[in-house]
């Protein structure tokens, strides 16, 4: 079992930046393959940004690469989402995710955090 808790959402300006983290526990975090989601009102949640177990690989969604930045320190047990250049597009709840293989990361990860809210004003 993995635990998941996602910290560092709030309101900025269009143009701003924020860093999410998300502290797992549980069973052993570096194993795990992580992902960031999110999900707008009235919209699907969608695929964010992911990172290899070992932080060797990263893969991002179109709509944020180049903006945003995901990492991990396998040591503190915990994964980052550096968001610059917000837009208000990306208004939504962000969610951590695990997934014990590479290929269910981006699509259908085994555990999910809560969520934290972004509010980007324009």
């Amino acid at each position: 079992q993995v635990q998941l808790v996602e910290s560092g959402g709030g309101l900025v300006q269009a143009g701003g930046s924020l860093r999410l983290s998300c502290a797992a526990s549980g069973r052993t975090f570096s194993s795990y393959h992580k992902g960031w989601f999110r999900q707008a009102p009235g919209k699907e949640r969608e695929f964010v940004a992911a990172i290899s177990w070992s932080g060797g690989s990263t893969y991002y969604a179109d709509s944020v690469k180049g903006r945003f930045t995901i990492s991990r320190d396998n040591a503190k047990n915990t994964v980052y989402l550096q968001m610059n250049s917000l837009k208000p597009e990306d208004t939504a709840v962000y969610y951590c995710a695990a997934a014990l293989l590479k290929n269910h990361v981006s699509d259908r990860p085994d555990y999910w955090g809560q969520g934290t809210q972004v509010t980007v004003s324009s």
